[in-house]
């Protein structure tokens, strides 16, 4: 172990590999900030230039997009409240918020400390304990998804501003667009209205640039305001790991969520990044500022979504078995050069392995350095004047949802998504649930039916197993210690109101 981690270190740190590294770093940001031009994306248009590079070289180089493009989605997230990727959805409300505060330089540099946190700490779990996580992983069948998926929703109250009835409304909403095209047990088409393009579902990224980017220049264009953001002093303004330290164990908390989330194939950092600020609320001091301008829900999004980079590496690398559509990517890539992942890969390529293992740790790195040099030229996006910046976004927005699938269908998607972003909060309707509902909905759905099938219709399923009564054992209490400190916090201010008056 030891002789191939020192082979992959010498490695890395190749003249070579460091500029690829470099490479992947700088267009991982660029395509990751830009609305709907996805990870994915980039590490699709990445792939053709590994052809004939040495495969240490080439995963190297995909690892630099794949961690960038990450922390590259909340760029504009914060910025423009026009998330990059569909893991960066969760920054977008506190982010903007902060932005529009005056605090955009603030908000990108604890998005950036705690993306580099959150993949620092994926790579050691990835490089130390990589096989016991997978193992674990496997243990997941349909019960324990369905349970987790479930346990995810409970995040629907925290996002649901003054009301909980309208925030379970948008959600169920959600769900019900989850449902659109070809059923995943029988493989009819539902709600297509004999629609072809439906089939395949409403897609997510021309969903999410309508209902956060759309939405906003029409909110912004309403309001006629000249600038995003007024105020700002970005040269002056100085931010260290110090500035961090308050949120040490949110951070903390949020990578290892992301981590054993990102473990488990088919979730992915959308769903970590909801839950790590779904946590980070429940146990916060100041609950009330999250959708409001919280610096804590900026960092336990972005810790949480770029936890589970490593993590998605590990089924990959020593199962064979992709976690999401990225890492099938990276897999296409390691399959190029004929490589196959598995157990047998720490076998016969341990050289190869641990030069990925310990390329990531680097690739954060080169990652922090970056983005900290260019963070006062991300900011001053929000100084453009609005006449010029919101056309040139809402271009990008329309040219990201084409970019998607190549068709004018996503473009329409997008447009009505705006509308819905628009409208619904006019009239008190929170839209992340909507969000929420369309990611959890497909893996809730399928999972649940696939376990009915397996119980032969019982719902005793769901509690015999460990893992999925664990589930619910974390769900009851997600729903109810919150009702119980609220009902404490109450009874504490009256008592300390009644002691007052009697002073009186």
């Amino acid at each position: 172990m030891m002789e191939h981690f020192f082979y992959g270190l010498t490695q890395v740190f190749e003249w070579q590999n460091l500029l690829y590294m470099l490479l992947g770093v700088i267009a991982g940001i660029v395509v990751g900030g830009l609305p709907g031009l996805s990870v994915t994306i980039a590490l699709a248009l990445m792939l053709p230039f590994t052809f004939g590079m040495p495969a240490s070289t080439a995963m190297l180089l995909m690892l630099g997009v794949y961690c960038a493009g990450t922390y590259g989605g909340s760029i504009g997230a914060i910025l423009l409240k026009t998330p990059g990727t569909p893991a960066s959805a969760a920054t977008a409300a506190d982010g903007f918020a902060l932005s529009q505060q005056g605090k955009a330089g603030r908000a990108l540099n604890i998005s950036l400390y705690a993306s580099v946190i959150g993949g620092l700490v994926s790579g050691l779990v990835l490089l130390f304990v990589s096989p016991q996580i997978a193992s674990f992983a496997l243990k997941f069948g349909p019960p324990e998804y369905f349970m987790l998926a479930l346990f995810g929703l409970t995040i629907v109250a925290g996002v649901s501003g003054q009301s909980l009835i309208k925030g379970l409304i948008t959600a169920c909403f959600g769900m019900l667009i989850a449902t659109i095209g070809l059923d995943p047990m029988t493989g009819s088409p539902r709600f297509t209205f004999e629609q072809t393009f439906l089939q395949s579902g409403i897609p997510l990224i021309p969903a999410l640039i309508g209902l956060f980017a759309i939405s906003e220049i029409m909110n912004q264009s309403a309001k006629r305001r000249e600038k995003i953001s007024t105020a700002v002093n970005f040269q002056h303004e100085r931010f260290g790991w110090k500035h961090m330290f308050p949120f040490r164990k949110t951070i903390i908390k949020s990578s290892f969520i992301g981590v054993i989330i990102g473990a488990i194939p088919g979730t992915g950092g959308s769903i970590a990044s909801f839950l790590s600020v779904n946590e980070a609320q429940r146990v916060s001091k100041k609950p009330k500022e999250f959708g409001n301008g919280s610096e804590e829900s900026v960092a336990a999004a972005e810790a949480g979504n770029n936890g589970t980079t490593g993590a998605t590496l590990i089924p990959m690398m020593t199962l064979g078995v992709p976690g999401d559509v990225i890492t099938a990517v990276l897999l296409s890539a390691l399959l190029i050069q004929g490589l196959q992942p598995g157990p047998q890969l720490f076998q016969s390529h341990g050289d190869l392995v641990y030069t990925v293992m310990v390329g990531f740790i680097v690739v954060n790195i080169i990652m922090f350095i970056v983005g900290k040099l260019a963070i006062r030229w991300f900011a001053k996006v929000t100084i453009l004047p609005s006449s010029v910046l919101f056309p040139v976004v809402l271009m990008f927005c329309l040219i990201g949802s084409y970019a998607y699938n190549y068709s004018f269908h996503s473009v329409w998607i997008a447009i009505v998504f705006g509308l819905i972003g628009y409208m619904l909060p006019k009239f008190g309707f929170p839209v992340i649930p909507i969000l929420i509902g369309m990611i959890l909905g497909p893996m809730a759905e399928r999972s649940l039916r696939q376990a009915l099938v397996l119980s032969e219709g019982s719902l005793f399923i769901f509690i015999e197993r460990p893992l999925a009564l664990t589930f619910l054992i974390l769900i009851i209490l997600s729903i109810f210690l919150p009702m119980l400190r609220k009902a404490y916090d109450q009874k504490h201010q009256e008592v300390i109101t009644g002691t007052k008056t009697e002073k009186m």
